[in-house]
């Protein structure tokens, strides 16, 4: 991830790259087939996969278990991604 951009921008962008690394790497399924069979729209999709758009929890979780990835396991990638120092709130 880039410095210069804002605590929100680094977590979308983290969130949108696991997301396509579970689709494409852990199952193999393409966008369409995704977005087709799973009812989420294609478009959306591909703003969340490119960390243009805000992902909704029940989106993310509805993406992993579409993938046979447990929810838990998609947010410890993100905490892992984000690393140990990434927090929202400034303390």
């Amino acid at each position: 991830m880039q410095e210069g951009k804002s605590k929100s921008e680094k977590f979308k962008q983290a969130v949108g790259e696991i997301l396509k690394e579970i689709r494409i790497s852990d199952s193999g399924i393409s966008m369409s087939k995704l977005a087709y069979e799973y009812d989420i729209d294609k478009g959306n999709l591909s703003k969340l996969e490119r960390g243009f758009y805000d992902c909704r929890l029940s989106t993310a979780w509805k993406i992993a278990e579409a993938n046979n990835v447990k929810f838990s396991d998609f947010a410890l990638r993100l905490e892992q991604k984000l690393g140990d120092d990434f927090k929202f709130i400034d303390e």
